[in-house]
């Protein structure tokens, strides 16, 4: 998902940006093949400071590399034998890999009129069988892939002589795993959707030299020799071999092993492009859905974070504002009040509504409350019988006492003793 993800990023770039790539990318950029036969090795390099055997392979390194020597040493056969599963023959003889340490240790170990080009870190040798290395290259990330590309050329050459340049590279990029990258489906889309697709006859003896071209011819390549092996299988590579290796020329050994023609086989491949390599594959991809759906979360995911980050700011300025106001008011009062000012109550009262305030107890001293007086006053108005009359000990100038209320009160009774008027319903 995370290839898919770059892949989708590199395409928003231009088609302009990739024409202007100083050269091939990745290991097409630092390996390099001479297929000059006439060079003629001579005696083993002074620099050489031992050797390694294993069954189908002799390791000369510098004092420098003796480590990195028996590194290789436990892994190069095990190379050599995906080669034969792929190619469905093995190259005959003992191969020569050439470790050094550094660009001087590097260009001391070439042949004598092979020296390597100033940007190389390994360079192959397919005529002589040998295979020159930096020792650093190997500790990079593409320095195993390195190796097995130049296992490929010297495979080839010692498989067959005039092998087309497209099927070299096809077959070194299958062999090494390189046709899965994203820079190769990259050039592939560029190629489809912009109808740049090399015809295979072009690619026999010449490359390109435009950059962005050149990544095509690479990427083209590796797909048609990987086609062409998914649809017939190492057997049938495995006969193109030997009918090469025959003296055949190239197409003839071709339609023997695979009973087609190379133009049709061409014409095959290309149809399925678009299929593969379009736009197509990628608005049906399960990848793409699910990418998008990744998407769409992880924008939902910030948005909800961005806004509940918003609402927390938002409290914390409502606290703060709250805790200023607080502060304010505790220090006016600590002031004390302000001359020709009133003084700030401690505390505001809570207002008494009707009806809520609490009976005082009954005082036993105190007179029969006026409820009970006036019992029985229901049953006379019911009769017609007159009210009681008022006590004849009250002058004319006497008055009951008014509470601050304006209600009068019974004699001996206190205003806080009286309890409250019944409500009638």
């Amino acid at each position: 998902m995370l290839r898919l993800f770059a892949f989708l990023m590199m395409l928003l770039a231009s088609p302009g940006v990739f024409a202007q790539e100083e050269g091939p990318r990745g290991i097409h950029a630092t390996e390099a093949v001479v297929t000059d036969a006439a060079l003629v090795p001579h005696a083993r390099p002074a620099l050489v400071a031992g050797e390694l055997r294993t069954q189908r392979f002799v390791i000369l390194h510098t004092a420098k590399a003796a480590g990195a020597a028996r590194a290789l040493a436990g892994q190069i056969e095990g190379v050599r034998d995906a080669f034969g599963a792929m190619l469905g023959r093995d190259w005959p003889g003992t191969t020569e890999i050439r470790l050094g340490v550094g660009r001087d240790e590097f260009e001391a170990l070439a042949l004598p009129g092979g020296k390597p080009p100033g940007w190389a870190v390994a360079l192959a040798y397919p005529g002589h069988q040998i295979i020159l290395l930096d020792a650093l290259s190997l500790s990079d990330a593409e320095g195993p892939t390195t190796l097995r590309h130049e296992l490929a050329h010297v495979a080839l050459g010692q498989l067959a002589k005039d092998w087309p340049r497209w099927f070299q590279e096809g077959v070194a990029q299958n062999l090494t795993d390189e046709r899965y990258s994203v820079a190769h489906y990259t050039a592939l889309f560029r190629a489809v959707t912009q109808e740049r697709v090399f015809h295979f006859e072009d690619l026999s003896d010449d490359w390109p030299d435009v950059p962005a071209d050149v990544e095509i011819a690479y990427a083209q390549s590796a797909a048609f020799v990987a086609y062409l092996t998914g649809k017939h299988g190492p057997h049938a590579m495995g006969l193109l071999v030997d009918g090469v290796r025959a003296g055949e020329p190239f197409e003839q050994a071709f339609g023997k092993a695979f009973h087609s023609s190379l133009l049709l086989e061409e014409q095959d491949w290309r149809n399925g492009l678009a299929a593969r390599y379009g736009w197509l594959p990628l608005t049906t991809s399960s990848a793409l859905l699910w990418l998008t759906a990744s998407v769409l979360c992880v924008a939902a995911f910030v948005r909800r974070m961005r806004q509940k980050a918003a609402r927390m700011t938002e409290l914390a300025a409502e606290d703060a504002a709250e805790d200023a106001a607080l502060r304010l008011l505790a220090a006016a009062r600590a002031a004390g009040p302000v001359d020709g000012a009133e003084p700030l109550s401690p505390a505001l009262p809570w207002p008494e509504w009707p009806g809520a305030t609490t009976p005082a107890p009954p005082n036993p001293s105190a007179a029969p409350a006026q409820p009970e007086a006036l019992e029985g006053a229901p049953e006379a108005l019911e009769s017609g019988s007159a009210l009681p009359e008022a006590p004849e000990d009250l002058g004319a100038g006497d008055e009951e006492p008014e509470s601050s209320s304006g209600e009068y009160e019974l004699e001996g009774e206190s205003p806080a003793g009286r309890p409250p008027k019944p409500t009638l319903h």
